[in-house]
């Protein structure tokens, strides 16, 4: 996917600040839309697909939080979050909606960008897959490694992008403990406690997709002072 593929949605009830990345943005080569509330985002989303959405917290109304959450139910677009909140309270709600990435206003562009090129990257690209795919079982799901897919019988398991990154992770070294450390460098963030924090958050969100019981998982283990190991039939 190269830049000018990708549709991004920016959703900012500040007109200067939504008018300021847009043009950035398209500067850059993306196809951006804007809007101006979660209730202009919900329409826009009714009627077009986006590649990656951009989503203010604070906003009257609806908050980027909640419509994140509600964005989760149906969709596994990126989503990375913008808040003037510096709070670790704050990023991990947004990691718990379902958000990919946490921008701290104020920011510069670039830095943006740069998370914005990052995320996109974390996506699975789609392939032509020929022979019999390498697939991982997992009690009621299976994943293929080679698609970044994970099924459950015939249906589709909608993964974030953060959690297809996760699940590329784990399946490179089934039965390793990976550390939440390594599991943060592997991402492509900020090493520091609110990022391993923010690791945990994703691991019970993949969970809740992988185990029958998430709260005794049996295939996404925890190893004591080691990290997670993904343990497949």
């Amino acid at each position: 996917m190269t830049d000018t593929d990708v549709h991004l949605l920016i959703v900012d009830d500040d007109e200067r600040i939504r008018g300021l990345l847009q043009k950035f943005l398209i500067r850059h080569g993306f196809l951006v839309s804007a809007a101006r509330d979660a209730a202009h985002a919900r329409r826009l989303l009714a009627g077009l697909d986006f590649d990656m959405l951009v989503l203010d917290v604070m906003m009257p109304g609806e908050d980027g939080v909640s419509l994140t959450r509600a964005i989760r139910e149906t969709s596994n677009v990126p989503i990375l979050l913008l808040t003037a909140k510096a709070e670790t309270d704050d990023r991990i709600a947004g990691f718990e909606a379902g958000a990919d990435d946490y921008l701290i206003k104020p920011f510069e562009p670039k830095e943006l960008l740069l998370r914005i090129n990052a995320i996109l990257r974390r996506m699975p690209e789609p392939e032509v897959v020929r022979g019999t795919p390498k697939v991982l079982s997992l009690g009621r799901v299976r994943y293929d490694i080679e698609r970044g897919e994970l099924w459950q019988g015939d249906e589709p398991v909608r993964l974030t992008a953060t959690e297809s990154q996760l699940m590329r992770i784990f399946a490179a070294k089934p039965g390793e403990a990976i550390s939440r450390a390594q599991l943060v460098e592997d991402l492509g963030r900020d090493r520091d406690q609110s990022q391993e924090r923010a690791v945990d958050v994703q691991i019970t969100r993949l969970r809740r997709k992988l185990e029958a019981d998430p709260k005794q998982p049996r295939y996404l283990q925890t190893v004591r002072g080691a990290g997670y190991m993904l343990a497949p039939d």
